[in-house]
């Protein structure tokens, strides 16, 4: 059985003129542990699939299943996909003022855990995992991703995914924005999870660089809102050398 099954999946955006639909069909299994990665040009879908399979309030599914060991979660709304065992690695994390980054953390960790983690081990894994992604003790105590660089954010993502520990872990660009030395670290962060934990991992990307460090067991390349083409992890140094309109075409 897949960890995550995509059936048929149509989703629309909420813009100003109304919902415009994006998505036309998309199918996808991942299998436990395998990581998956998207590519694709823009426009073409692949961020539309990511806010629809967290439940992001303004892409609506208006057609298709999605499956998490098993389990529909079609129609659960975004705490409770994340409880089953899903989580987003957003491509532009939000500012909150007011919220530090630790508190932030053991609430999420506590909403899906059901459980306030022991306070004790709880500040050693925090220690240990900001200590991995090379940040200073004092980053968790700063208000969340306010004033940070894009490298923070995306630390800070990773920080997440390491102490939640999701079955499914979707990142949606998170090498962007990044210089080569802020992508090895989220790499290795990455990384580093999916060895401990076993996850299954689907990471959207434009370039085939993260995909140096990030491992893919399958490259699928999205055009027009499902995918056109799946292949090894070859196929994602063709697509960084050829472009994508001659696999679109085919």
């Amino acid at each position: 059985m897949p960890t995550l099954e995509i059936r048929n999946l149509h989703a629309s955006v909420e813009t100003t003129d109304g919902m415009k639909p994006i998505l036309h069909g998309v199918n996808l299994s991942i299998g436990d542990g395998e990581i998956h990665a998207i590519m694709g040009p823009n426009g073409s879908g692949k961020s539309t699939t990511a806010y629809a399979l967290a439940g992001h309030p303004k892409y609506r599914i208006t057609e298709g299943q999605v499956f998490l060991d098993g389990e529909e979660i079609t129609d659960m709304t975004p705490d409770e996909r994340a409880q089953a065992g899903l989580f987003l690695a957003m491509q532009y994390p939000v500012e909150v003022p007011g919220v530090s980054v630790t508190n932030f953390l053991r609430t999420a960790k506590t909403a899906i855990d059901g459980e306030a983690p022991k306070l004790r081990e709880w500040t050693k894994r925090v220690r240990e995992a900001t200590e991995a992604l090379k940040v200073s003790p004092d980053f968790v105590k700063r208000d969340l991703n306010v004033g940070f660089s894009g490298g923070e954010k995306k630390r800070t993502e990773v920080l997440q995914m390491e102490l939640l520990e999701p079955k499914v872990a979707i990142l949606d660009e998170t090498d962007s924005g990044l210089d080569v030395d802020a992508l090895r670290v989220v790499s290795e962060g990455v990384n580093r999870v999916h060895e401990r934990t076993g996850n299954s991992i689907l990471l959207i990307t434009h370039y085939s660089r993260i995909l140096r460090y990030v491992k893919p067991d399958f490259v699928h390349v999205f055009a027009e809102g499902k995918i056109v083409l799946t292949g090894g992890p070859e196929l994602a140094d063709e697509l960084e050398e050829r472009g994508y309109d001659e696999y679109i075409e085919a």
